[in-house]
C-alpha cells in the first residue's frame, strides 16, 4: 500500500463532538481533508454551521447536548438514517474549570465528569454495537497533558483526563477483538482561542510554558488534527489503547 492510500479516510463517516471550534474542529478539518464524512456535534448552532459550511458538501452539523445521556442511543439512529453508519467516533467534547482543588464544589467536580466521561461514555456505548456488527471502527478520545502530570486549580479536568486514560485501555480490551481500534490524543499547549486567553497579559506564564517545552513553541491545531487522521486511518491498523502526545516534547522536558 503506498503512503496517500495508508493515510486515506475515504469511506469512513467521522462523528466529532465538540467539532464546531478549537481542537475539534482541527480535526475535522484534517480528517476531512483526508476524505471523511465528518458530522459535527455541539450545542451552539451558529459556530457548527459555519464550520460545516467552510468544509465542504462532505460536512454536516446536528445540535446536541451530550450530557443529556439518555438521548445518546436516538442521536446515533438519527445520524445513521441521515449520513450513514458511524465508523468512527471522536469524544473531543469538554468543559473546563480552573480552581483551587479545596474550592472545587462536589457539584462542579461532578459537572465536568458528566462531560468528559459519562456522556462519552454513553456515545461510545451507542456507537459501539454497529462497530461491532461490521467488525471495523474507530474511537478516539481528546486527553491532556493533565493526565499525565500535575496541574494546579484544575483537579475536577484532571479526574475527568486520568479517567480517559483508564477508558482507552479498557475499551481497547474489550472492543479490539471485534475490529474497533480505541486511541486517544493528548494534546499540549495548542495556540487556540482558549490558550489565547489562558496566556493574554501573562508573558510569565508563556515563558515557563516554553521553558519546558523542548521545541520551544505552543503546537497548532492542526497537529492534533493530523494525529487523529493518523490514528483513524490504515496507517495506524496495530495501534489500539494508546494516549499519543502531542506536545512538543513537554511531557518528557524539563
Amino acid at each position: 500500500m503506498s503512503a496517500i492510500p495508508v493515510f486515506s479516510l475515504r469511506g469512513e463517516t467521522v462523528l466529532i463532538t465538540g467539532g464546531g471550534t478549537g481542537i475539534g474542529l482541527a480535526m475535522a478539518q484534517a480528517m476531512h481533508g483526508a476524505g471523511a464524512r465528518v458530522v459535527l456535534l455541539g450545542r451552539r448552532e451558529p459556530e457548527l454551521k459555519a464550520a460545516a459550511q467552510n468544509l465542504g458538501k462532505a460536512a454536516s452539523f446536528m445540535v446536541h447536548d451530550i450530557t443529556r445521556l439518555e438521548a445518546a442511543p436516538a442521536l446515533v439512529e438519527r445520524m445513521t438514517r441521515e449520513t450513514g453508519p458511524i465508523t468512527c467516533l471522536v469524544n473531543n467534547a469538554g468543559i473546563h474549570l480552573k480552581k483551587p482543588a479545596v474550592e472545587t464544589t462536589p457539584g462542579e467536580f461532578q459537572q465536568v465528569l458528566n462531560t468528559h466521561v459519562v456522556a462519552a461514555h454513553a456515545l461510545t456505548c451507542a456507537v459501539a454495537p454497529g462497530m461491532i456488527e461490521r467488525k471495523h471502527g474507530n474511537i478516539i478520545f481528546t486527553g491532556s497533558m493533565a493526565s499525565l502530570f500535575g496541574i494546579p486549580e484544575v483537579i475536577a479536568y484532571t479526574a475527568a483526563k486520568s479517567a480517559i486514560v483508564g477508558m482507552v485501555k479498557g475499551y481497547a480490551t474489550e472492543l479490539s477483538p471485534h475490529g474497533i481500534r480505541v486511541n486517544a490524543i493528548a494534546p499540549g499547549w495548542i495556540e487556540t482561542e482558549m490558550s489565547r486567553k489562558a496566556l493574554k497579559g501573562d508573558s510569565a506564564r508563556k515563558a515557563r510554558i516554553l521553558s519546558r517545552t523542548p521545541m520551544a513553541r505552543l503546537g497548532e491545531p492542526a497537529d492534533v488534527g493530523w494525529a487523529a487522521v493518523y490514528l483513524a486511518s490504515p496507517a495506524a491498523k496495530f495501534v489500539t489503547g494508546v494516549v499519543l502526545p502531542v506536545d512538543g516534547g513537554v511531557s518528557i522536558g524539563f
